[in-house]
């Protein structure tokens, strides 16, 4: 039996069982929240099925998250064994909005969430995480991380939303010099590998353009063996201390800077990269949804 924690942010997903190496007796698969997450997880399935378990390839399920909440992917042999290699693939559902309304979350309450509140929230980080596969999570959630450490292989930013005055890049870098290694690359591309269990050792997220100065990045990252590290700024270079340790969780926020009516307090030095930050990234100044995102549970 294989287990892989997964964190959603809050959403409707699709979870479906794509296929499994042995066709014969393919594996099991259940999905279900963790006991911390029990009262803002929903996971729905048919009327005549056992809740949360895909029994064959080409079955599916739907989570609805109230709040951001960790699922377990549980995957167990067919037969005695057996393989629990399974392709689950993890997909955002959305119902879109009715044309010439605002969200709900747009409100126009001057104590609410900011009209670009909702812009931000569709941020998505989707990446390629070792024995799991693609999975792709909100803002400000984390992919692997604290309670599931994973080796992080490629990484994909999308944002339908985006103000039209800002620009977002962002670059992977590998222990060994690979094809496309520290290379900023525009949302919505992959940036990294599949299947050749290489791991991201380092990771760049740049802002520029006339918009820029209104968002502030923060990115809070796990190298294995290492404390998190949590970076913030309109430029963003992690790494491990030796610029070598894989990268074992991330988790990256947007915020959008208030305006204060009041005298501004002396500015404080925003945190300064690591020393050990890309030597390949000096000097470039320029920085930072899904289509389908796939779950790979090997066996």
């Amino acid at each position: 039996m294989q287990q892989k924690t997964i964190d959603l942010a809050r959403g409707l997903f699709l979870v479906r069982y794509n296929g499994a190496d042995d066709k014969l007796s393919p594996p099991v698969v259940r999905v279900y929240a963790d006991r911390a997450s029990l009262n803002n997880c929903n996971i729905i399935t048919g009327p005549d099925v056992a809740n949360g378990t895909l029994f064959a390839p080409e079955s599916a399920l739907v989570v609805s998250v109230a709040r951001p909440s960790r699922v377990i992917v549980e995957v167990t042999a067919g037969r005695v064994g057996g393989s629990t290699a399974a392709n689950i693939k993890i997909e955002p559902l959305t119902q879109g909005h009715p044309a010439g309304q605002q969200p709900a979350s747009q409100s126009a309450d001057p104590f609410g969430p900011d009209p670009g509140t909702a812009e931000l929230n569709d941020l998505k980080l989707l990446a390629h995480v070792a024995g799991l596969g693609d999975v792709t999570v909100g803002s400000n959630a984390w992919i692997a991380g604290p309670s599931a450490p994973a080796r992080i292989e490629g990484i994909r930013l999308d944002w339908p939303n985006k103000p039209q005055d800002l620009t977002l890049q962002y670059a992977v870098r590998f222990a060994r010099p690979q094809r496309g290694d520290n290379q900023l690359v525009p949302l919505g591309t992959f940036a990294g590998t599949r299947g050749r269990a290489l791991a991201i050792t380092g990771f760049s997220l740049e802002a520029s353009g006339p918009g820029a100065d209104r968002y502030a990045i923060s990115a809070e990252t796990i190298f294995l063996g290492a404390p998190a590290l949590r970076v913030t700024g309109s430029r963003i270079v992690v790494s491990g201390p030796s610029g070598r340790e894989p990268l074992v969780g991330l988790k990256l926020n947007l915020e959008e800077h208030r305006a204060q009516s009041a005298p501004l307090a002396p500015m404080q030095p925003r945190q300064t990269e690591p020393a050990n930050a890309f030597p390949r990234l000096e000097g470039r100044v320029r920085v930072f949804r899904s289509r389908q995102s796939a779950v790979k549970a090997a066996g």
